[in-house]
């Protein structure tokens, strides 16, 4: 790390921040592949030389992630607050890029509910081109016993909805300076994505069908299952955030780590409504298919 801001070859200092070379965007690249390889080799039950894969792969995977996450975080929040080369500019730059990257998140759940909609919608064309399950014409399939939206579901939703009212509390805190309330709204907020992410865990282990039980299955599954990873993510995005107003690192001028994980965090929270009503409640009623 450069101990002084950085300059342009004529020694002017310049308002834009040059990103020294990092071996965090491709040590992110590995760890994200060897959590790909290994939810592969887990999914699919594979055995090399007798010796079966099982989670050991995926946790490793999880593990290498979460360490990159971890010391690039901390690279860029010395950035941030030692160095402060995060000038008004940057910052313009640093918000586009949150931007850009949950609007690519959007277009990943996009893909999840189109497949939820067409098998739901043309059910029989999925029984007689993919040849995954008889529904009879109807959605969800009669063999599936479905988790009731107004159960579990609609406990997680408010959950959610909570714990978007104190990362906003929290927002509000930073604006106003006032030191304890930020603590006390980020606290919470992890408290209750960790309660959510308990819930889910707790369905998925009380669910009467499995992911390879068919389209269904695997649609449900498959959404949920990358939201909960999502809260996951978010909530680990608040815990630093967590431990960052602790030190004092949020002031009024100066806030994006905060605010981007409220931006992430608040695009968690609606993705979650959209699932709550097309997969868990509309999905979950029945009714002939097209």
């Amino acid at each position: 790390m450069a101990k002084y801001p950085e300059y342009t070859t004529t020694g002017k200092p310049h308002p834009y921040h040059i990103v020294r070379p990092s071996i965090w965007p491709m040590a992110g690249a590995f760890a994200a592949g060897l959590l790909a390889v290994g939810a592969v080799l887990f999914m699919h039950k594979v055995e090399i030389g007798g010796f079966a894969f099982g989670l050991k792969g995926v946790i490793l995977g999880l593990l290498a992630v979460l360490t990159v996450m971890f010391l690039w975080w901390k690279d860029v929040i010395y950035e941030a607050v030692a160095e402060k080369v995060h000038s008004d500019i940057a910052m313009i730059g640093l918000r586009y890029g949150m931007a850009l990257f949950i609007a690519s998140e959007v277009m990943f759940f996009v893909a999840f509910f189109w497949a939820f909609f067409d098998a739901s919608l043309y059910a029989d064309d999925v029984k007689q081109l993919l040849r995954l399950e008889y529904t009879g014409g109807h959605w969800p399939p009669p063999q599936f016993h479905t988790i009731p939206a107004f159960g579990l579901p609609f406990l997680m939703t408010m959950i959610l909805l909570l714990s978007g009212c104190t990362v906003t509390w929290a927002h509000h805190a930073i604006i106003e300076n006032h030191k304890k309330e930020i603590i006390t709204g980020l606290g919470i907020s992890v408290l209750l994505g960790i309660a959510f992410l308990g819930f889910q865990v707790y369905e998925y282990v009380h669910a009467h069908f499995g992911f390879t039980e068919g389209i269904f299955a695997s649609t449900f599954f498959m959404a949920t299952g990358f939201h909960g990873f999502h809260v996951l993510v978010g909530t680990l995005f608040l815990a630093v955030c967590y431990f960052r107003a602790r030190k004092g690192h949020f002031v009024p001028e100066r806030h994006f780590g905060f605010e981007a994980a409220a931006w992430y965090w608040h695009f968690v929270d609606v993705v979650w409504l959209f699932l709550f009503v097309a997969i868990y409640w509309w999905g979950s009623h029945g009714a002939v298919a097209h």
